[in-house]
């Protein structure tokens, strides 16, 4: 990153430093050299190892998608100034906005006023409109997407994996666009949703900033499963915008209000009016049995479903002080059977190998081991340092580069070695304190497991899923990461 500082793009836009990065890339404070202006540029980032062909649909799907962006003029939407192709990369330039993004309001002030959640609410409503007139979906509104400027403005940014209204939820190589719990039910159902579904990213979005936590909790699978299966609890905070952020929660597309009903009602919240909220009882009524069917159509679909989420996501909701292991937990007891059945597509039981668990059928598994030093014979008996000691130098091994090494597991039918690289790692936010995740792959490429090594407290896990058929290597990414933020959860609770 540091090489790209005093880098000039198209002989106009010289680079001056991050001002943020993540899964999918960096965004960069920037000088336009022509119009003498500071601007916010976006650099996109492919994943190592992608095909030609691939990255060269990727960059004309981006541009194409950034150019439809560009398109919306709104003042609570980003203003996008440029788009370009430099180094085989796809930049956005957009407009240098200055304060702090919703998430991070929340963080530092805690939840806001009703009065002040509905005023946002409202600016954003009418940034949707405007989009959504263009045929456009956001697909990603929360909280790290919402901007509060210095000068008074609600901004809604990070179009960057908006869409025409008429494409699917999921990609042709299973994933799903959006970042769990903010992606509406009917999205998670494998449909392309509309502008209700924006509107009920919203809710949550809004729901977060008037409570101070999100709508559902827990790891990334439970929320995903409460998002499809449960209603949305009503939010404490007294007055007439909890049951409207509610209304807007439905799970039912149709039961939500219309955005001009809603539009309506947050103007006179935010002018201290107390406007009677109520849910048609037709809309209620609707909504039941559909959505007991698509929750059941659901639960399979995101079992192999990875996601991709965009950069600039707000961090977790602040969770449990780290926790301490005094003694040893059994490990074969850290994942349900729900997740064991998910990974591995029928019932397995674990069984107990030296001192983790595996769960195991022909051509597939998955494992857990807890890791230890050389100082320390029982890595339940590893302190908080030597375990961040550890996990730190586990982390810097990785960042050597490619390693070769080889793989066999023969509970699963891979009984020969087999000569493997191991990749560089990727950072996994949200599983325990700290983690990150590699591919083993064959010396032709093929993907044949992802290795997640974690810290939670004193204790550092290394959790591996192989499969030897048909799943795609995002797929095994998925499972392994599903199967890693679920153990993790589970151990820090019994803790």
């Amino acid at each position: 990153m540091a090489e790209s500082i005093g880098e000039r793009l198209a002989s106009r836009y010289l680079l001056l430093r991050p001002l943020g990065s993540g899964g999918m890339g960096t965004v960069w404070l920037a000088r336009d050299e022509t119009l003498d202006r500071e601007v916010a540029v976006k650099e996109l980032r492919f994943p190592d190892g992608l095909e030609e062909r691939k990255r060269a649909e990727l960059v004309a799907r981006v541009m194409r998608e950034a150019e439809v962006t560009a398109r919306l003029r709104h003042p609570s939407i980003v203003g996008v100034h440029d788009v370009l192709v430099e180094g085989g990369k796809p930049w956005i330039v957009m407009e240098r906005l200055h304060g702090r993004n919703l998430a991070e309001e929340v963080r530092t002030h805690g939840p806001l006023p009703g009065a002040r959640v509905a005023e946002i609410g409202a600016r954003m409503l009418e940034a949707l409109a405007a989009a959504h007139a263009l045929g456009v979906q956001h697909r990603d509104v929360k909280p790290g997407n919402v901007f509060l400027t210095s000068d008074g403005r609600v901004v809604l940014t990070d179009f960057g994996i908006a869409r025409p209204a008429d494409t699917t939820a999921l990609t042709g190589d299973g994933m799903l666009i959006g970042s769990p719990g903010y992606i509406a039910p009917e999205r998670l159902s494998g449909e392309p949703g509309g502008p209700e579904s924006d509107l009920w990213s919203l809710g949550a979005t809004l729901y977060l900033a008037l409570e101070g936590t999100p709508p559902f909790k827990g790891s990334q699978v439970e929320v995903l499963y409460a998002t499809i299966s449960q209603d949305v609890p009503l939010p404490r905070t007294a007055g007439p915008i909890g049951p409207l952020l509610r209304w807007m929660l439905s799970r039912d597309p149709g039961a939500r209000p219309e955005p001009a009903a809603a539009l309506d009602l947050f103007r006179q919240i935010a002018r201290g009016g107390m406007p009677d909220v109520t849910m048609p009882m037709a809309a209620r009524q609707r909504r039941t049995r559909r959505w007991l069917v698509a929750a059941a159509v659901a639960v399979p679909l995101l079992a192999g479903a990875a996601f991709v989420v965009p950069w600039g996501g707000e961090d977790p909701p602040a969770r449990r002080s780290s926790p301490t292991f005094a003694t040893a937990v059994d490990l074969c007891t850290a994942l349900p059977a729900a997740e064991i059945t998910s990974a591995l597509g029928r019932t397995a039981p674990g069984r107990k190998i030296e001192k983790g668990c595996q769960w195991t059928v022909d051509g597939t598994g998955l494992r857990i081991d807890p890791q230890t030093d050389s100082d320390t014979p029982d890595p339940w008996a590893l302190t908080a340092d030597s375990a961040r000691t550890l996990f730190a130098a586990l982390r810097r091994r990785a960042d050597n580069g490619l390693r070769e090494g080889q793989f066999i597991w023969y509970e699963i039918g891979a009984d020969r070695k087999q000569e493997v690289v191991i990749s560089r790692p990727r950072t996994l936010p949200g599983v325990g304190e700290e983690a990150f995740a590699s591919d083993v792959s064959s010396t032709d490429g093929r993907v044949l497991s992802n290795l997640i090594f974690f810290r939670l407290g004193n204790l550092v896990g290394k959790i591996e899923y192989a499969d030897l058929g048909t799943r795609t290597p995002e797929q095994i990414r998925a499972a392994a990461e599903h199967a890693a933020a679920v153990a993790a959860d589970t151990l820090w609770s019994r803790a």
